[in-house]
């Protein structure tokens, strides 16, 4: 996540930085370091950042599930962990999803597969008309 998404999310979630850096647990240093673009914004802190913005779009339970969209076997679903918990329509949120019928590496790569899926794209908008993009369309 970039300083630009970072700082629209935050408009997005209508917070101040007072506020973001009280709702994950950072110090307002660490808000203006992200937004300014002087640190990289943490693994953790942009997950989190992407369940505060969905959980506002208010989305749970109103969409397909991700096996369902991705038609994901059910080899696969067995083995994955959100379908286990029931969690399709947060797939992003998890790690340890078998997003293509693989686990990723680490959250940089997953996070990047994610931005390119219907299912991410589904809650927060496509490359280009996102809401981690754009400050305006407020929620």
């Amino acid at each position: 996540m970039n300083k630009n998404e970072f700082s629209n999310v935050r408009h997005n979630l209508g917070k101040t930085q007072v506020q973001m850096a009280e709702l994950l647990g950072v110090s307002v240093k660490g808000i203006q370091s992200f937004e300014q673009g002087w640190r990289g914004v943490p693994d953790a802190v942009e997950r989190d950042l992407l369940v505060l913005l969905g959980l506002k779009k208010a989305l749970v339970g109103k969409k397909r599930p991700c096996w369902s969209v991705k038609k994901c076997s059910k080899e696969i679903r067995s083995k994955c962990p959100v379908w286990e918990f029931q969690a399709g329509h947060i797939c992003w949120f998890f790690p340890a999803t078998l997003c293509q019928g693989k686990e990723p590496r680490n959250w940089t790569d997953k996070v990047k597969i994610c931005r390119r899926c219907e299912v991410f794209q589904s809650v927060f908008g496509s490359p280009g008309g996102s809401l981690l993009e754009r400050r305006q369309n407020r929620i």
